[in-house]
């Protein structure tokens, strides 16, 4: 996952670098890796970006040299290609029509088959991105179009997998989401003459703006200076937002498709309760995924629910960490227990999945050197068994700690007294009324778009 924000202002007093920079610090969580900033100013775009956190990347100068009155941001996990500088988005290049700059969250799943096919009729890439095959399309069949959502449209056409995007051209700020709506992405408004577009509504929030709606699945947002265009670019019958937008990657004062990520944290805790109750003193959730749900939890079963675990707030997501050594190392100086709270009790210990397993067993032996006398897992999701090909960087089985091993083994390999998950239709019923449907793949094996054989 990756996260992306633009904005569109028509008062010139509005600082539009600012403005993004804001935005991508209040989706800081979505990607850790690089950031980058892009500005429209007249007929030229200026932009910065280099590897690091947002506040890392941007100093108060930065953001001086980059007026203008649409811009877009991103802030990167790497899931297609690698780290490098030249992968960093959003990517800025000239095409027939003047300067356009584009960034993504999300996966083309048949990106290399669409490379190889452009660079045969003499396309030359300059990155490992997938993103920058979609700004190849756009400009190849903007030669031919008249307009450029025509020429989004065109573009569509040819590429599958999952994506929420924006960019600037010389008239739009453009947002686009995939068909299926697997990434999130929404609208916003600020003092009614600047528009915003971002991958969550607590990033509009963090700007002092006031959220619209979402962008439909399939749907095309063009904003200039009349407001806000739209075009249903596919007939979408159904709906497949990833399901772990509510279980972890959004932010849980966020509104994804209509529902609270808090609420239906929450209300996983108390599914959980009931399906797996437990005989403890204490419930502790891993922060910050399981906060939510150890409150859930908690509510259910009476038991109090302490800050047992303390976080390091100026340690990232481990789990997004880019590889298995980084992640190792980040929770071990991430979380600390606190030893009152957890010496001489029963442990219901609460986290939001087990994917490769590495936080989940240093905790428990943290819990226990704590003094701890029993550690009983619940996790918030279904065992996580499958890859993930739409964004998220798990595109192994041999990666997925559930994939191979049973319940029983894994418990015993995690050092837990008990391991219990939340079944499939709990998890489904945790998000409460919600309007769209899920992408469960990563449980179920069952993709909502055939996934190439080179995977």
């Amino acid at each position: 996952m990756s996260g992306v924000f633009g904005v569109y202002s028509k008062d010139k007093s509005v600082n539009i670098a600012e403005k993004i920079y804001y935005g991508l610090y209040a989706l800081q969580h979505r990607g850790q890796q690089s950031a980058g900033i892009a500005v429209r100013d007249k007929d030229l775009i200026e932009w910065h970006k280099d590897k690091g956190l947002v506040p890392e990347v941007f100093k108060s100068q930065d953001l001086d040299k980059l007026p203008g009155d649409a811009g877009i941001g991103h802030v990167r996990y790497s899931s297609s290609g690698d780290v490098s500088k030249g992968n960093i988005e959003p990517l800025v290049l000239k095409y027939i029509s003047g300067y356009m700059a584009i960034a993504k969250n999300g996966n083309i799943i048949n990106a290399n088959h669409l490379r190889g096919k452009l660079e045969a009729d003499g396309c030359m890439f300059h990155t490992a991105n997938d993103t920058e095959v979609l700004a190849a399309l756009l400009t190849k069949f903007r030669i031919s179009s008249e307009h450029i959502e025509d020429s989004v449209e065109q573009m569509v056409k040819y590429i599958q997998g999952s994506y929420s995007i924006v960019m600037i051209t010389p008239r739009f700020l453009i947002g686009l989401r995939d068909p299926l709506g697997i990434m999130p992405l929404c609208i916003g408004k600020i003092n009614g003459a600047t528009y915003v577009i971002s991958s969550e509504s607590a990033a509009i929030d963090a700007v002092d703006g006031e959220f619209i709606r979402d962008v439909e699945p399939g749907e095309l947002v063009l904003i200039d200076s009349d407001g806000i265009q739209s075009r249903r670019l596919f007939d979408c019958k159904k709906s497949s937002l990833c399901i772990f937008e509510h279980v972890y990657f959004a932010r849980p004062d966020s509104i994804v498709d209509g529902v609270s990520t808090h609420d239906a944290r929450v209300n996983a805790g108390r599914i959980l309760a009931k399906e797996h109750p437990v005989q403890a003193d204490v419930v502790i959730g891993i922060p910050d995924g399981g906060t939510d749900m150890a409150y859930g939890f908690a509510q259910e079963s009476n038991i109090v629910a302490p800050a047992g675990l303390l976080r390091n707030k100026y340690v990232g997501r481990a789990f997004i960490a880019p590889n298995q050594n980084a992640r190792e190392i980040a929770v071990k100086i991430k979380f600390n227990p606190v030893k009152t709270e957890v010496k001489d009790k029963r442990v219901v210990l609460i986290d939001d999945s087990i994917v490769r397993g590495t936080t989940t067993k240093t905790l428990v032996r943290m819990l226990r050197e704590a003094g701890a006398k029993e550690v009983h897992l619940r996790i918030g999701s279904p065992p996580y068994k499958y890859p993930c090909y739409f964004g998220v960087d798990t595109s192994s089985r041999g990666q997925l700690l559930a994939s191979k091993n049973d319940k029983e083994a894994i418990c015993e390999w995690i050092g837990a007294d008990s391991l219990e998950y939340i079944s499939y239709e709990g998890i489904i019923k945790a998000p409460v009324n919600s309007k769209v449907d899920f992408c469960t793949s990563c449980f179920t094996g069952v993709y909502p778009v055939d996934i190439p054989k080179e995977f």
